[in-house]
């Protein structure tokens, strides 16, 4: 099947092959022996699919890579990937119970502005110097009401990830000053690789801090992971909020590959696609495989973010010369009895259950491809620290 540059995720990295996506797609969750994972901290609760192409208030709903639960108001905020090729960049808000099969409902969609309170362009329509937000994740800061968002950047004109803070009707608040180690260099030996770089956003219960995770890891960093190596290790860097100083970062090590693919030598990968806080220290990091004709993976982890070395002042992450944080099994979703495994790449706590123990939603996006779904999963997660 023929490729675009300018539609979403899928068709730059994932729509590599008719037959294979669809052989891909009738994987699903049975396409991998899960693996071996302490007693479950995950129990399914419910599972729901938005149907394809839906369209609401103008919009087509589709590429939802970021949620958060707005408790103040009971609603989920869903952020779509579109770099305003069908719509302009957005986010939408909407509501779901946890204990049902029926999809959500949607209520409002709003869209994201530039710094003149105008909507974002398309890369076609975009000038000389302005970049255009690939949006992956998406946190709501309650002390403030405002967003946090994070793009992976459009490397191919020249510009890195990026992370911008915007009020809730879509105007913008600011963008963060970022260290200049993500920004991709014109000789093509530095910087975040197209497509792989901030899909996690994280923000620390006290909402002063937020973490920025890289799918994989920086050019001068390491290689991609492969069926037989991790690769280079992410950069997980911590923000201060009010000041936009880097705290902290670590390094984090993907699993190789978990999959193989159905034709040898054809695509496979796995990266970083979401994370999440436990409380002040420790973080939830969600590894999203894909390998063509076999399908998806999903593995939960669970880190300390102050275990590893500070490594923000080392230029390249050699293998010895730094220490990477520890990670231990959260959960194999291929274990967890969902009716299937996509593409996903949100997570975020919904509103506490009637036991006092945590849900964890996750969601997965369509890539505006008509072979994915879009999959809401609820689970009553059980901490153990």
């Amino acid at each position: 099947m023929p490729t675009h540059p300018d539609l979403p995720l899928f068709s730059r990295r994932r729509l590599l092959g008719g037959a294979a996506a669809l052989a891909g797609a009738l994987a699903g969750c049975h396409a991998q022996t899960p693996l071996a994972a302490p007693a479950s901290r995950l129990r399914l609760l419910a599972e729901a699919r938005l149907a394809h192409w839906q369209r609401f208030e103008g919009t087509t709903i589709g590429g939802l890579s970021g949620i958060d639960f707005d408790t103040a108001r009971g609603e989920y905020l869903l952020l779509s990937d579109d770099r305003s090729t069908l719509d302009p960049v957005r986010y939408y808000s909407a509501r779901w119970s946890a204990n049902s099969a029926q999809a959500p409902t949607f209520s409002q969609v709003t869209s994201l502005l530039q710094a003149d309170g105008t909507t974002w362009p398309n890369r076609r329509n975009a000038r000389d110097g302005m970049p255009v937000p690939d949006p992956e994740a998406l946190r709501l800061r309650p002390d403030t009401d405002t967003l946090l968002w994070a793009s992976e950047g459009d490397e191919g004109r020249g510009f890195g990830p990026a992370l911008y803070e915007s009020r809730r009707d879509g105007r913008l608040v600011r963008q963060f000053a970022l260290p200049p180690m993500f920004e991709p260099s014109s000789d093509g030996r530095r910087g975040a690789r197209d497509n792989l770089a901030f899909e996690g956003l994280a923000l620390t219960p006290d909402h002063r801090t937020a973490w920025l995770a890289m799918e994989n890891a920086l050019i001068q960093d390491g290689a991609r992971p492969t069926l037989d190596s991790p690769g280079g290790p992410c950069r997980f860097t911590a923000l201060d909020l009010d000041s936009g100083r880097v705290l902290r970062q670590i390094a984090y090590l993907n699993d190789p590959v978990p999959l193989r693919p159905l034709v040898p030598g054809t695509h496979a990968e796995n990266g970083v696609s979401e994370i999440l806080m436990l409380d002040a220290h420790r973080m939830l990091v969600l590894e999203r495989a894909y390998a063509v004709g076999t399908g998806n993976s999903l593995r939960l982890y669970e880190i300390d973010t102050r275990g590893g070395d500070d490594v923000q002042a080392i230029d390249a992450l050699a293998p010895g010369k730094h220490r990477p944080v520890a990670k231990k099994l959260v959960a194999d979703f291929a274990a967890l009895g969902l009716s299937r495994l996509d593409n996903t790449e949100g997570m975020c706590w919904g509103p506490p259950l009637a036991n006092g123990r945590r849900l964890l939603v996750v969601l997965s996006d369509d890539n505006f491809n008509p072979l994915q779904i879009t999959q809401f999963a609820a689970f009553e997660f059980t901490d153990r620290p």
